[in-house]
C-alpha cells in the first residue's frame, strides 16, 4: 500500500522488473537517437526514478555476486550480463545530460556499480582462466584416468611396458572444460560489451601467456644462447636439436591450433571477436615462434662444419613443414611478421647447409695422404664420403630445394664489368655454366663421386704391386657401387648408366688383377718347351715345378695377408682363380707328374696336390698375417 512505502524508496521500485527495463531500453533508444548536447534538455523526471530503481536493482545483483551468496553458473549468468551490457548503454546515455546534477549524480552511481561488476566479472575471469594444466600434467591426469577406468580384467592383462593409449582429440580446449569455456564466453561478452575489451584482452593474454611459458619450462630440451652454443662441443648440441625438431612439430600441430580454437571460442560470442582472436593469437604464437625460432638462429651461428649438415637439414625441414602450419591460424598481419622472421632463418639455414655440402669436395682434395691403406682394404675417405652421401640423400628433396634456392654465385665482380675483353668474357662464361650445372644437387653429387674417384687413384698409385693397387681399387670400387644399389635414392639419383659403368670398371679391376698375378704362373704350367722330339726334357719340367711352387708360395704368402672384406667380391676372386689355376695344374700333373721317380724325387718337385691349391686359394684376401706360421 501506498501509506506503508518507505518515503526513501523510488516509487518506480515495485514496477515489475519487466516493465522498468523496457523503460530503460526505451530512454536508451530515444537518447541515442539525440545528438550529444549539453544543453539539450533531459526526459522527464519520471525516467530518472526508473534509473535510480534499475540501479538498486543491478547494485543488489552485485552484491549477492560479491558476498558468494550467487555462485557463477552458467544458467544464472544471462541475466547478469544482460544487465552489465544494458548498464554501458545506459551510463553513455545518461552521459550526454551531466550538466544537470541529478543526472550527473545517477550517472556517478550506476557507474559505480557497473565498476564493481566489471572488477567482479573480470576476477572470475581470471579465476577461471587459471585454472589451466600444463600439458604435462593433462597428460598425467588422462593417462591417470585412462588406467582408472580400466576394469580388473583389462588391468591384469595390460602389459607392464603397454602403455596407456590417450586420446588426445577429448582435450580441445587445453584442460579447460565444456562448462568453463561456456562460462568464460559469457563473462568475455559482459566484459566487453561493458566497455573492459582491452581489461579482458589483457587477462587473457597474461594468463595463456603464462601458461605457454610454463608447458615451454617442461620441454625436454634446454635453450642455450647463441654465446653458450658457441662454446659448446656438438655433441650436447646435437641432442637438444632432436628434441627441438619433435617438441617444434608437437607445439605447431597440437599447442597452437588448440590456442586457436580456445581464443576463438571464448570469444565468439563478443562484439569484434574475429579481431580479438587474431591479435590475441597472433600474441601468444609470437612467444612460441619466438622461442622455438631462437633457438634455431643460435644452432644456425654455430662454425660451420661437415657433422653439422644432416640437424641443419633437420632444422630447416622442420620449419619448412611446421610454419605452413601455423600460418593456417594467423590473420594477413601476423602473417607477414612470421613469414619475415620464419625466410630469414631458412634461408640463413639453406645458405649454410649449400656451402657444408660443398665443402665435401674440399675435403676429399685435402685428403692427400701417403700413407697407403693396409692390404688394400677401403679406405676412410671412401667410407666416410659413401656413408655421408648416403645420409644426405635420405634427404633428396630437401637438398634439391636447397641447391635451387640458394645457388652459388662463382662470377668475379670484375667479370661483369663492360670493358671485359673477350677471354674475361669466355671464362665469365664457363663460370655460369658451372654455376647452372652446381645447382643441381644430383649434378654435385656426380661431382662428388669423381672427386673421390680421382683420389682413389692416386691413391692406388702408392702401392709398389700393381696387383695390390689393383685390389684396392676392386673393394674401394665394390663398396662405392653396393653402397649406392642400396640406398634407393642414391641410385636413381647416379642413373642406371652409371651403375653399368661402375659395373664395367669393377670386371676390367678383375680382369686386369688377374692378368697380372697369375698369368705367370700359368706360364709355368704350360707344356711349351718342355719336350724335345716326344721325349720329355727332366731337367726344364724340374725347373718349372720349382718355378711353380716358388711364385706360388709367395702369391699365397702376400696374398693371404690382403683384405677383401666384401665376401660376394672375395667369393668371386678366389672362384675365379681356382677356375684358371686348378684345372691347368690338374692337367699338368696329370701329363708329367710320373716322368719324376716315385718317393723322395717326386715330394721334392710335386709340393703341392690340387686340393692343397684349392685350400691356399681359400686362404688369399684374409688379411690376417698372424696366422701366416700356421699357413702352407
Amino acid at each position: 500500500m501506498e501509506a506503508d512505502q518507505d518515503p526513501s524508496t523510488p516509487p518506480n521500485l515495485h514496477l515489475h522488473e519487466d516493465t522498468l527495463t523496457q523503460q530503460i531500453d526505451r530512454f536508451i533508444s530515444s537518447s541515442s537517437s539525440t545528438p550529444a548536447d549539453p544543453d539539450h534538455d533531459p526526459p522527464d523526471h519520471q525516467i530518472l526514478e526508473s534509473v535510480q530503481c534499475f540501479a538498486l536493482l543491478f547494485d543488489e545483483e552485485v552484491v549477492e555476486y560479491e558476498s558468494g551468496s550467487k555462485k557463477w553458473t552458467q544458467d544464472e549468468t544471462s541475466s547478469f550480463i544482460v544487465s552489465v551490457e544494458r548498464t554501458a548503454k545506459l551510463l553513455d546515455s545518461l552521459s550526454r545530460f551531466q550538466s544537470q546534477e541529478d543526472y550527473a549524480a545517477a550517472f556517478n552511481q550506476i557507474s559505480g556499480i557497473q565498476q564493481r561488476a566489471l572488477s567482479f566479472m573480470e576476477d572470475e575471469f581470471k579465476s577461471i582462466l587459471d585454472d589451466y594444466q600444463t600439458s604435462y600434467d593433462r597428460d598425467q591426469k588422462n593417462i591417470e584416468e585412462a588406467a582408472s577406468s580400466m576394469s580388473p580384467s583389462d588391468d591384469q592383462s595390460q602389459s607392464d611396458d603397454q602403455p596407456v593409449v590417450v586420446d588426445d582429440n577429448k582435450d580441445n580446449f587445453l584442460g579447460y572444460s565444456d562448462e568453463m569455456i561456456s562460462n568464460l564466453k559469457q563473462l568475455a561478452k559482459g566484459l566487453i560489451g561493458g566497455g573492459h575489451q582491452t581489461e579482458c584482452s589483457e587477462l587473457y593474454f597474461f594468463v595463456r601467456r603464462n601458461a605457454i611459458e610454463q608447458n615451454l619450462k617442461l620441454l625436454p630440451f634446454e635453450k642455450f644462447s647463441i654465446d653458450e652454443m658457441q662454446k659448446m662441443q656438438w655433441e650436447p648440441i646435437e641432442k637438444e636439436v632432436s628434441a627441438w625438431t619433435k617438441m617444434f612439430k608437437d607445439f605447431t600441430t597440437s599447442l597452437l591450433p588448440s590456442e586457436r580454437r580456445l581464443v576463438d571460442a571464448v570469444f565468439s560470442s563478443s562484439d569484434g571477436h574475429t579481431a580479438i582472436s587474431d591479435s590475441l593469437f597472433g600474441n601468444l604464437a609470437r612467444i612460441v615462434l619466438f622461442y622455438f625460432l631462437t633457438f634455431a638462429e643460435a644452432v644456425m651461428m654455430t662454425k660451420r662444419a661437415a657433422e653439422k649438415l644432416f640437424k641443419f637439414l633437420d632444422i630447416y625441414e622442420t620449419l619448412r613443414d611446421s610454419i605452413p602450419e601455423v600460418e593456417k591460424y594467423l590473420s594477413d598481419d601476423w602473417l607477414i611478421q612470421l613469414r619475415s622472421a620464419a625466410s630469414l632463418i631458412n634461408n640463413m639455414l639453406g645458405d649454410a647447409i649449400f656451402t657444408i655440402f660443398g665443402e665435401l669436395e674440399n675435403s676429399i682434395k685435402g685428403d692427400t695422404s701417403k700413407t697407403a691403406v693396409p692390404g688394400g682394404a677401403v679406405h676412410p675417405l671412401t667410407r666416410y664420403t659413401m656413408n655421408y652421401l648416403k645420409l644426405a640423400c635420405e634427404y633428396r628433396d630437401t637438398l634439391q630445394q636447397v641447391f635451387r634456392e640458394h645457388k652459388r654465385i662463382d662470377r668475379a665482380d670484375s667479370a661483369t664489368g663492360s670493358d671485359c675483353d673477350p677471354s674475361c668474357q669466355e671464362v665469365t662464361q664457363n663460370l655460369d655454366d658451372d654455376h647452372h650445372r652446381s645447382s643441381s644437387f644430383e649434378l654435385q653429387l656426380g661431382r662428388v663421386m669423381d672427386l673421390l674417384d680421382a683420389n682413389l687413384e692416386a691413391k692406388s698409385k702408392l702401392y709398389k704391386d700393381p696387383s695390390l693397387s689393383l685390389i684396392f681399387l676392386m673393394n674401394n670400387g665394390r663398396y662405392i657401387l653396393q653402397k649406392t644399389k642400396g640406398t634407393g635414392e642414391m641410385r636413381s639419383l647416379m642413373g642406371d648408366p652409371w651403375v653399368r659403368k661402375r659395373s664395367s670398371d669393377l670386371r676390367s679391376y678383375h680382369t686386369n688383377y688377374k692378368r697380372e698375378t697369375w698369368t705367370k704362373l700359368l706360364q709355368c704350367l704350360s707344356h711349351e718347351g718342355l719336350s724335345v722330339n716326344g721325349k720329355v726334357m727332366k731337367p726344364v719340367l724340374k725347373e718349372r715345378f720349382k718355378s711353380f711352387n716358388a711364385m706360388f708360395d709367395e702369391i699365397h704368402r702376400t696374398q693371404s695377408t690382403w683384405v677383401v672384406s666384401d665376401e660376394q667380391l672375395q667369393s668371386e676372386l678366389r672362384v675365379s682363380i681356382s677356375a684358371i689355376i686348378i684345372p691347368a695344374y690338374r692337367s699338368f700333373m696329370g701329363r708329367f707328374s710320373q716322368v719324376f721317380t716315385p718317393g723322395r724325387q717326386t715330394e721334392k718337385y710335386i709340393k703341392y696336390q690340387p686340393e692343397d691349391i684349392e685350400t691356399c686359394i681359400e686362404e688369399l684376401f684374409d688379411g690376417n698375417a698372424a696366422q701366416q706360421g700356421k699357413k702352407r
